[in-house]
């Protein structure tokens, strides 16, 4: 046979963060690696009664082909969620994706032409880069610091021709930052003065470890955002069900990219997700996955301060799952992966979550499905590396 692959194809590139898993799934490896939700956070007995009695109550529609849009009780749940006293929300702006990625995915193909001009976060999610990539944006960095992008530097020169800025306000990954309230306002003023289409994606949102949540910024512009909501982090990931909130004359071109995509999101999840949410259940049993998450961090960060040399710094973050490591200049962090899963422990270089100018000197930590032991042993064997690399 002679196949030949499109030009798209051949610019196909595999995650890095997916490539490094495999190696992870040796039960030996002390991994902080992966940005997975803690199994033990799944609710497994709430999952199981709801998928009972949707198997007893309604199985026929549950295992039917349904509308693209999504389950219309979960998307009057998902906006009646998200609406607020200045923003209402309309079931109709929201469309039910196959997780949150696919929403990266749809939103590529719609609003994307080859060299358009797409504005990130510097460093911003992987997974984004790669859903975006496919349409051949032209990445343009905006220039970033530990409470995110900075507005001032959104010029006329970088907004110039930008079709949007895509960000993640809440405990980015992968530097587990959160914007605070101000820069939020600077960046919806800039936004709205410029026309800028935000796309907002909002996985960690739920996950501040005191509980305190601030305005999206979908709420602060309601007509220039496009939110991206997932239940992979608060309920399970395995379902694959996310949604996101778009202004109609975009909803409208959604529904019609995810029809030739996939028809629609699984019927049964859909309905899975709704059984288990639609009494508040989200309310108790998000608070316990931030007692479990914040202990975890507040371990790491501990062993950090005990293990790592001097020169080496990192966030202290508010939320999320992540922390966010700059080693001294000169230490290439893919460089050093290889010795570290050579002595059992694994992280992610922060190289791949650059758009452009890579910093090779970071790393991302995921804490989340490591228990405090390991976490502690683990952060022991790459702080004794790291002294090694720096000289200490």
């Amino acid at each position: 046979m002679n196949l030949i692959l499109s030009q798209r194809a051949l610019k196909l590139t595999s995650s890095v963060i997916r490539e490094i898993l495999k190696v992870t799934e040796r039960p030996e490896i002390i991994s902080f690696a992966g940005g997975l939700p803690s199994p033990e956070t799944f609710p497994v007995d709430r999952l199981l009664a709801s998928t009972e009695s949707i198997l007893k109550t309604a199985p026929m529609p549950a295992l039917q082909y349904g509308p693209t849009e999504g389950y219309l009780p979960l998307r009057e749940w998902i906006a009646a969620r998200h609406s607020t006293a200045s923003m209402r929300i309309d079931p109709a702006d929201v469309l039910v994706t196959t997780g949150s990625q696919q929403a990266l995915d749809l939103l590529g193909k719609i609003l994307i032409d080859p060299g358009s001009r797409v504005l990130v976060e510097t460093p911003t999610y992987l997974g984004a880069l790669q859903a975006f990539s496919l349409s051949e944006p032209n990445f343009v960095s905006v220039p970033s610091d530990e409470q995110g992008p900075q507005p001032e530097m959104l010029t006329n020169d970088l907004l110039h021709g930008a079709r949007f800025m895509y960000c993640l306000p809440n405990f980015q990954n992968p530097t587990g930052r959160r914007m605070p309230l101000a820069r939020r306002e600077q960046l919806a003023q800039v936004a709205i003065d410029a026309g800028l289409l935000i796309v907002e994606d909002d996985p960690y949102g739920a996950l501040s470890y005191d509980g305190e949540v601030l305005p999206t910024l979908k709420s602060m512009m309601p007509e220039h955002v496009v939110y991206l909501g997932s239940f992979s982090k608060v309920l399970t990931p395995g379902l694959r069900v996310g949604y996101l909130i778009a202004p109609q004359a975009l909803h409208r071109k959604l529904v019609q990219a995810k029809q030739a995509a996939d028809l629609h999101t699984p019927s049964f999840t859909q309905r899975i997700v709704y059984e288990s949410v639609k009494d508040g259940f989200l309310d108790s049993h998000i608070p316990k996955i931030r007692q479990l998450y914040g202990q975890r961090c507040d371990v790491m960060l501990a062993a950090m301060r005990e293990h790592f040399p001097r020169g080496v710094t990192w966030n202290r973050p508010e939320g999320g799952m992540f922390i966010w490591v700059t080693l001294p200049s000169g230490i290439d962090s893919m460089e050093l992966l290889s010795k570290a899963i050579a002595q059992n422990v694994a992280f992610v270089p922060g190289e791949p979550f650059f758009a452009s100018q890579p910093q090779k000197n970071t790393l991302r930590l995921s804490f989340v499905t490591v228990s405090p032991e390991r976490i502690q042993r683990g952060i022991a064997i790459l702080g004794a590396l790291l002294a090694r690399e720096c000289g200490a």
